[in-house]
């Protein structure tokens, strides 16, 4: 319901835009069936319900959801993808200790390097296909 409050994970009040799983699922390329996973696994939970039970989402879930649906291909596990979560939300919230703080800092670091390597292999295996595909163009028969 446009315009109401939630609370946000890490316990922030936001002003919200509510939206539905129909227009999560689209918004973020994950289906519905993921959605309602991810909810039951307590991944993301909607910030809000409607009266009927209906699953509401905020755009902070959004944004939330669209983090796990970047790093699924990466082949990080449903609780790398919670820690990591839970790490932004530490580093975001300023009342946090500095051990935590730290613990947060180190785990964020790991998942950015996981990444960088992804990056590196995937920018490798494309260069790969560009040859191969060049190769192959030059047997193509011309008419």
């Amino acid at each position: 319901m446009p315009g109401t409050s939630a609370a946000a994970p890490g316990g922030r009040e936001e002003s919200a835009h509510h939206l539905q799983i129909g227009a999560v699922a689209e918004r973020t390329g994950l289906s519905i069936r993921t959605l309602r996973h991810y909810d039951e696994v307590g991944l993301v939970t909607p910030s809000a319900r409607t009266g009927g039970g209906f699953r509401l989402y905020t755009d902070s879930d959004v944004e939330r959801l669209t983090t796990i649906r970047r790093m699924k291909p990466l082949g990080f596990t449903l609780e790398e993808m919670s820690t990591l979560l839970a790490s932004l939300d530490a580093l975001d919230e300023p009342t946090t200790g500095p051990d935590a703080r730290r613990e947060a800092e180190s785990f964020v670091a790991d998942c950015h390097a996981r990444a960088e390597e992804s990056c590196q292999t995937l920018r490798r295996q494309l260069a790969y296909a560009e040859e191969f595909r060049d190769l192959l163009a030059l047997r193509e028969p011309t008419g």
